[in-house]
């Protein structure tokens, strides 16, 4: 059997998350001579499986609200609406598919060498991919590792043969079960947990914590809690599992807890994290670092510990956010053109989209406590603001919290209709450096969400 040829390229990209296929697809413009190598995503795990279908459906759920509303709005409606598992299948597989194709596109003609395959280290800079035509071997002047993460299953007895849904596979949509468990209350667990309750499913969230979202303020988190209470999510806090069983005939599935109860329901859908996508890379082959957590180790630019070898995105411990992930490719690209750009104190907004959704930026009040701020907080009921009267939709709450030393804002929690857009609002002006007076004081247009700005920091004087 002949050995395979190594081909050399500038840029080889290992995963076709956001930034690894925009660099791919930037540098192959530039001239570079680009492979990129993806195993199964067309266009990453945000299009695919994460952001874009999440989102999509999202949007139904909110829709199916919005017409359950329609009398309120003065508008009659034929019958009681309703969801078409059909239709709701194909509204988010037309969405996903689109992005599939237009990435084909795109990739082509780019100029760059797309690769649909996997590939693993066998020396320094170099991969061996295996494809349906068989195999390359690929060797470039700089690697990108850009492999992502997958939703973790934690180590419970019996989780493994019970046939039960993750983050991932929950978007078959092969049916809309009577009952649902999700075993976990983070940012996930959340959205899916407010999304199917929307849909009609009976949904009870099994959270180890004593409150949804650990990351949040208490009185945030608690206002989540309540806006999913009224969706008819049962919450379950403080409740830890043991064991998992589906009984016989893919019947339900049984969830122990550990203070020896069981939780029931069709289906159960486990929400508890993400993991590196690391273990059969064959990186210590290449020189890479993981860290006790299987994610790759980097420097503030990017760097792996092996030379030319970077790595970009949710594998290189970069926050979970595509936009982070668009981030770590300008970082990147500086720096493999002449530049010295570096990851270090950047401000990463992000929005969990249950419905209402959460909008967050900077730190939260605990975090600025924690950093030694004396703080101001403002705290402003989303029905104070008259966009949101306008459209009856005033369930939430805006919490800003600002720097009692300088007025500076250093962050805001806001859960409430169209949050995910104001958010970057708040964004724009921690950035230059705005007091909270000067966003009071900006004249802002009437009537909008983002007017509530000038009514949350008003409530500081």
């Amino acid at each position: 059997m002949s050995a395979i040829e190594t081909e050399d390229v500038e840029l080889l990209v290992i995963g076709g998350g956001k930034a690894g296929k925009s660099l791919a697809m930037d540098r192959a413009k530039a001239g570079w001579d680009v492979a990129m190598v993806e195993r199964d995503k067309i266009g990453g795990t945000c299009i695919n499986v994460a952001c874009i279908p999440t989102k999509a459906l999202v949007g139904s759920a909110r829709t199916l609200l919005t017409a359950r509303g329609a009398a309120e709005m003065g508008v009659d409606l034929p019958g009681e609406p309703t969801i078409s598992l059909e239709r709701l299948r194909e509204h988010k597989e037309s969405v996903v598919g689109g992005m599939v194709d237009a990435h084909k596109k795109l990739f082509a003609d780019s100029g760059m060498d797309f690769v649909l395959g996997t590939a693993r280290f066998v020396a320094e800079r170099t991969v061996e991919v295996s494809t349906d035509g068989g195999k390359r071997r690929l060797r470039g002047r700089d690697v990108v590792v850009n492999t992502g993460t997958a939703p973790a299953e934690p180590d419970l007895p019996g989780l493994a043969d019970a046939d039960v849904w993750n983050s991932e596979t929950i978007l078959h949509l092969e049916r809309l079960p009577e009952s649902l468990l999700v075993l976990g209350g983070g940012y996930v667990g959340c959205e899916f947990a407010s999304m199917f309750a929307v849909f009609g499913t009976r949904v009870t969230v099994l959270q180890g914590r004593d409150q949804v979202l650990p990351r949040e303020d208490p009185d945030v988190a608690g206002e989540v809690a309540e806006v999913l209470r009224r969706q008819g999510v049962e919450l379950r806090l403080g409740a830890r599992a043991s064991a998992v069983r589906r009984e016989p005939g893919h019947g339900a599935v049984v969830v122990t807890l550990d203070d020896g109860s069981e939780v029931r329901g069709a289906e159960l859908l486990v929400a508890t994290g993400r993991r590196p996508v690391t273990a059969d890379l064959g990186l210590a082959v290449a020189g890479v670092e993981l860290d006790d957590r299987g994610f790759v180790v980097v420097d503030e630019r990017l760097r792996t510990g092996a030379d030319h070898v970077w790595a970009v995105g949710d594998v290189a411990g970069s926050p979970q956010f595509t936009h982070a992930s668009w981030n770590d490719f300008r970082v990147l690209r500086a720096n493999l053109t002449g530049g010295d750009a570096v990851t270090v104190g950047r401000l990463v907004p992000y929005a969990v989209y249950t419905t209402p959704e959460l909008a967050r930026v900077g730190l939260s009040e605990t975090e600025a406590r924690e950093h030694g701020y004396d703080v101001k907080v403002a705290t402003l009921p989303l029905a104070a603001i008259p966009r949101a009267k306008t459209l009856h939709d005033t369930t939430g709450m805006w919490k800003a919290v600002v720097d009692a030393a300088t007025d500076r804002i250093l962050g805001v929690a806001l859960l409430g209709h169209g949050s995910g857009e104001v958010v970057a609002a708040v964004q724009m002006a921690m950035l230059g450096g705005l007091t909270y007076q000067q966003v009071r004081d900006a004249v802002i247009t009437h009537p909008s969400m983002g007017e509530g700005l000038n009514l949350l920091f008003d409530a500081l004087g």
